[in-house]
């Protein structure tokens, strides 16, 4: 079995590994802010990286601090989260690499047959190239925190692992992005799958990985399981070792449009509370549910069920509209993704959006802004109001952050900057016509900008 190696010296050398530390900020001057006064402008002041003091500032005046910005009015809202992202699966479309692993029918099953082709190439030095381009343009768009998934299974053992360590520390040491690793078991914890006929395998890789104290997340998919005792089995499994090593947990659950199929996060539910997961994590951990596209069949009544059921477990929900959309359909071409604004306004849930995969056959097309989601989820979800685009804006924010567990100590998700907040984007670089400025979350969401001339700030340093 492969051990952990953190890095080599003949790696490769990319963009986000030579340039230099970002510009430390103390000031951040003639913005404007949401839930304050259109036309307001304000200036922040940063003490070691988070906001220490916020007050109001004419149009007009310039800053007479040093290290500072001037936001020319522009919008500055709290820094953008991916809540789930494939780092060891990005870009094999585009990669040289794979260049013969082409998209021929779309379906779920040649996105599992391609990929896990393409994982019995990858190598140390192709995973660093993807995942660096992966964490650059997600800083570029203003990304601070993701979670990152990196499988372990008998064909890769820890090689994605060792990968996203090097990422990680890479990223962190040069104060571009908080990463963190969810070791993910994308294959069968209890049914046969290659080199592995029943699971022994990737079940001990995915265990030796929960004990890292650089992997603070474990993730797995009960779906690929052979039959529905299996599926149970993986969830009481994984369940019993998150709570065992203290780390957060993440399913991907219920990828089906079948409403012959029970769902599962009915047991999930059941195995949470009879395994006594809340407490033996001292409530310091979350629960993700990632896709989770069966419960767009819910009924009313099997909503507020699930409201009740779920109670004070921290679970959170995490719509994919980019791979649902592209992958989850039935043979009358019915398609499904959660309504993610529902589950927040109507039902009281907690959920966020992710962009999943980024170039490969589960999710060839996309951006690696998640604010793309939020522009697109106005009509995907038909919420267009100023209320519904702000929420939209939550979820690929404030509440993305708050379901992985990287939230704010007071747990809320609205986007008003408060004191200790360490990550903003400002939504302009140049003074421009004032109409022509993104000042409002409604307009950063509505007028999606394609990255142009954001600035993002994180522990008080400008990063893109």
């Amino acid at each position: 079995m492969s051990r952990i190696k953190f890095g080599s010296a003949n790696a490769p050398k990319h963009e986000s590994q030579v340039t230099g530390r970002p510009r430390s900020l103390d000031c951040i001057h003639n913005i404007s802010l949401p839930s304050t006064a259109p036309g307001s402008r304000w200036t922040i002041d940063l003490k070691n990286g988070h906001v220490g003091a916020l007050e109001q500032a004419e149009k007009k005046e310039a800053s007479t601090k040093p290290n500072s910005i001037d936001g020319h009015g522009a919008l500055m809202a709290p820094s953008l989260c991916h809540p789930h992202v494939h780092l060891d699966k990005a870009y094999l479309l585009s990669h040289p690499k794979y260049a013969d692993l082409q998209i021929e029918r779309g379906d779920f099953a040649e996105a599992m047959e391609l990929t896990g082709k393409a994982k019995s190439q990858f190598e140390h030095g192709d995973l660093l190239e993807r995942g660096h381009r992966l964490i650059d343009e997600s800083v570029t768009a203003g990304v601070t925190h993701m979670r990152a998934f990196v499988e372990v299974d008998a064909g890769v053992h820890m090689k994605c692992l060792n990968a996203g360590l090097e990422l990680k520390k890479v990223a962190e040491d040069a104060g571009r992005m908080k990463v963190q690793l969810c070791a993910f078991g994308q294959l069968p914890l209890f049914s046969q799958s290659q080199d592995d006929p029943d699971g022994e395998v990737i079940r001990s890789l995915v265990q030796e990985a929960a004990v890292l104290g650089s992997v603070e997340c474990i993730g797995s998919t009960p779906y690929v399981e052979a039959d529905r005792e299996k599926m149970k089995r993986n969830i009481d499994w994984m369940i019993d070792l998150s709570a065992r090593t203290n780390t957060h947990l993440d399913f991907h659950l219920d990828y089906n449009v079948d409403p012959n199929t029970e769902p599962m996060v009915w047991h999930v539910l059941d195995s949470l509370k009879s395994h006594h997961w809340l407490q033996r994590t001292g409530n310091q951990r979350t629960i993700v549910l990632g896709h989770c596209t069966r419960l767009t069949l819910f009924s009313s009544s099997e909503w507020q069920k699930l409201h009740e059921v779920i109670g004070n477990l921290p679970i959170s929900f995490v719509g994919l509209p980019t791979s649902d959309l592209f992958m989850m359909r039935t043979p009358d071409r019915r398609r499904g993704t959660l309504d993610v604004p529902t589950l927040i306004r109507k039902h009281g849930l907690n959920a966020c959006i992710g962009i999943n995969n980024i170039g490969n056959a589960f999710t060839p097309q996309g951006s690696c802004d998640p604010l793309l989601l939020a522009c697109q989820g106005v009509g995907v979800y038909q919420a267009g109001t100023k209320a519904d685009v702000e929420v939209l804006y939550e979820c690929v924010s404030t509440r993305a952050r708050e379901a992985i567990g990287m939230g704010r100590e007071d747990g809320s998700v609205d986007l008003g900057v408060k004191g200790g907040d360490d990550g903003f984007v400002v939504f302009g670089e140049h003074a421009v016509e004032e109409w022509r400025t993104r000042r409002s979350v409604a307009e950063a969401v509505y007028l999606h900008d394609h990255c142009r001339r954001r600035r993002a700030v994180m522990n008080g340093r400008l990063i893109s």
